[in-house]
């Protein structure tokens, strides 16, 4: 809708000037009118602040600000003409394009071909390099700005940005101005930051992405959520989403879209030059780094997929021991499994200096396996090596590749920073191969699943009854089974005895120590859960079941900083959904929803990139409803919803989830249903409903308090 100016005010003072014409363009901050210069007998556009911008930047200020902008002399730069003030009104005056923006192409064609994307932003970052060297900073790169003329592109608007931003920045917030466009709006411009040229860039990053892949890299219901995953969400891969797109463009377009600015390119000028293949993408904050990419399951069936993918998680579970080396978490590097991307892009997407890849065969008794590890900056091989051997080698494997990674990575990392990677304790491979069957269910969470992984840890134990980690297993499976479903006492008696023999069997296993204290806590017993998990965390900092079990314990005891704190450190350790989400609902317990958004918005990520593999998990799509609904999208939301009844309408924890997620709706009647469901069903933790801040618009219903009151308190 046009601003309703005075347009009648505005004809009378430029009348000896200009003859105003119809308005032609509104933004958040302006209107555009076309015009007619009297004087050089030209079409021009006059664009006219809005009263409240006018009145919070002042005459003086935004003039001498124009007269800035306007020695900018550039062939891909829309020239100023003339500025001034009439009756309150401040406006500037620049030459009417006869074309259309980037935007109206968008509009038509969504995607443009790579040539001319590459043409156009390569245009843009040459005009924004210019600007740059002039002491201008453009602030609101975004399509509308962006002119096309007989093919060529033209940035428009370094004026209004340049004079709003020097003017008081909190005046313009308490006046509801939005300073730049929230889709192309970098992290530090987002978060009220001190802004320099690569913000520029990643705005332009942002216009390239979209160009290539069709829409923004994050959208969202309003700004603020769009904002939000700027400064959280890592774009998602340009090469999933446009394949044929050269692989030194993907790179080039991710590295401009880096969250921190010393990540991306030091100027427009390099990042134009590395779209055509000219600077070579490299990852300066990132030297100590590498990804762990999901081993290929080269194997006749496809029941074989666990083998590959737990040797891929033993190893990233020993680099991440190594001091000073950064590895990217599993959720992360499991997002690219299957799907065919360029070394360069997965390097340049997860800021990480190099990849390590492989594949695994098995028949019978006998393992191939290959692995390379490869430089993301060149493509390279650093090394390479494949092993023909026994199934039963399978452990001796992995320590020689953490090992030779490590050599590898010598020019890296110091002698202070190389220790010894822990030897596997002996085990029986075939119980070896039930356990990570086992670990694969347990980390879906849900009724079924835990009782298999169960199962298989049991079956591990039968072959090898001194596997102190199967028996931590059986004892986190039991623990989770009596804190969600406590229909017996069973379980608890099965967790206590089970986190007990893991203990004996192994006293310095750090996994052992975080199942007795979960086991512990589950028995009431408070202070000896919290001394076994905080042992846990000491034997090993990166342990992401001590972090995440000792958090859901303090979130129970309403204790909601610190199992904020700890949610953050388990979702640090290990990319995991489950931990992001419920770091969010602490967070909105402690009424800090700013953080909350920002939270719920990684826990959707994570969500969403765990049931690209687990399509089955109803868990992770529960949980991804009801972050979807907090952060305003209800019918996505609400489709997650379905989907996870539709794949396990029994699971009393699936019931539990989707209940929230229409008590967050305002729906209480399917809310109570659905609860009511879920309790019939076997769901059961009293605390931690009490504590559950989704279900607080029917709190206060009588059948709610009637439901919770047959419910057995466990404290």
């Amino acid at each position: 809708m046009v601003l309703a100016l005075d347009t009648q005010r505005l004809k009378t003072g430029l009348s000896d000037r200009y003859h105003i014409g119809r308005p032609i363009g509104t933004g958040g901050m302006a209107v555009v009118y076309l015009a007619q210069d009297l004087r050089h007998e030209r079409k021009v556009a006059v664009k006219v602040l809005r009263p409240e911008v006018s009145g919070a930047v002042g005459a003086e200020l935004f003039l001498r600000e124009i007269q800035i902008v306007a020695q900018l002399q550039h062939p891909n730069i829309l020239p100023l003409h003339d500025s001034g003030e009439v009756d309150g009104w401040l406006y500037y005056v620049m030459p009417y394009v006869d074309g259309e923006s980037l935007r109206g192409r968008l509009n038509r064609e969504k995607q443009l071909p790579i040539v001319e994307a590459v043409q156009i932003t390569r245009e843009v970052a040459d005009a924004l390099d210019s600007a740059h060297r002039h002491g201008v900073v453009h602030r609101d790169v975004k399509p509308e700005n962006i002119l096309l003329e007989e093919g060529h592109a033209i940035v428009a608007d370094f004026g209004i940005a340049s004079a709003v931003t020097a003017a008081s920045s909190a005046h313009m917030t308490e006046e509801g101005i939005v300073l730049g466009t929230a889709e192309y709006m970098s992290p530090e411009q987002g978060s009220g930051s001190q802004l320099d040229a690569r913000s520029d860039l990643y705005s332009l990053g942002c216009v390239s992405y979209e160009m290539l892949a069709g829409q923004p890299p994050f959208v969202g219901p309003d700004a603020r959520a769009v904002i939000a995953r700027h400064i959280v969400d890592p774009a998602p891969p340009l090469a999933t989403v446009r394949p044929d797109v050269p692989s030194h463009v993907t790179g080039a377009v991710m590295k401009a879209l880096s969250k921190d600015v010393a990540d991306r390119f030091p100027s427009l000028k390099e990042f134009g030059d590395a779209l055509e293949g000219g600077v070579p993408v490299s990852q300066p904050a990132a030297a100590k780094s590498i990804a762990v990419l999901p081993f290929a399951n080269m194997s006749p069936g496809p029941d074989d997929e666990y083998l590959g993918d737990g040797i891929t998680e033993e190893i990233i579970n020993a680099l991440t021991k190594i001091d000073g080396l950064r590895v990217a978490s599993r959720t992360s590097t499991f997002a690219f499994k299957g799907k065919n991307a360029d070394i360069r892009t997965i390097g340049g997407h997860l800021s990480v200096r190099s990849v390590l890849e492989g594949s695994i065969r098995k028949a019978g008794n006998r393992l191939r396996i290959t692995a390379q590890l490869v430089n993301v900056a060149d493509g390279y091989h650093l090394w390479s090596e494949r092993y023909d051997r026994d199934l039963e080698d399978v452990f001796a494997i992995q320590d020689e590749i953490a090992e030779n990674i490590m050599r590898s990575l010598e020019v890296i990392l110091s002698d202070g920073e190389k220790p010894v990677v822990d030897k596997a304790p002996p085990v029986d491979v075939k119980a070896y191969e039930y356990f990570l069957r086992g670990r694969q269910f347990f980390h879906q969470m849900r009724k079924k699943s835990l009782e298999f992984a169960r199962e298989m840890f049991a079956k591990a134990i039968e072959i090898d009854p001194d596997y102190a980690m199967a028996h931590a297993g059986i004892a986190d499976c039991c623990s989770l089974l009596n804190m969600y479903y406590p229909s017996n006492e069973c379980d608890l008696e099965q967790a206590d005895s089970a986190s007990q023999k893991a203990l004996e069997l192994d006293p310095d296993l750090p996994e052992a120590h975080a199942a007795r204290g979960f086991a512990l806590w589950q028995m009431k017993c408070a202070d000896d859960a919290i001394r076994e998990f905080e042992t846990a965390i000491r034997l090993d900092p990166k342990q992401f079941e001590a972090h995440y079990f000792y958090a859901r314990a303090r979130f129970e005891q309403g204790e909601l900083s610190k199992a904020a704190e700890l949610f953050e450190r388990a979702s640090e350790v290990h990319d995991d959904y489950q931990a992001s989400f419920f770091a969010a609902q602490s967070y909105v317990g402690l009424e800090r929803h700013d953080v909350a958004q920002q939270a719920y918005h990684k826990a959707i990520k994570a969500a969403k990139e765990h049931m690209e593999l687990n399509p089955d998990d109803p868990r992770a799509a529960t949980i991804c409803g009801v972050a979807s609904c907090r952060v305003g999208q209800k019918a996505e939301g609400l489709e997650w919803a379905e989907r996870a009844l539709a794949v396990d309408p029994d699971d009393a924890g699936v019931r539990y989830n989707v209940a929230c997620l229409y008590a967050l709706e305002g729906e209480p009647e399917k809310a109570i249903t659905c609860l009511e469901e879920a309790f019939r069903r076997g769901f059961g933790n009293k605390e931690w409903i009490t504590r559950d801040p989704d279900l607080e618009s029917i709190r206060n219903d009588p059948r709610f308090q009637a439901l919770i009151d047959d419910v057995p308190s466990r404290s």
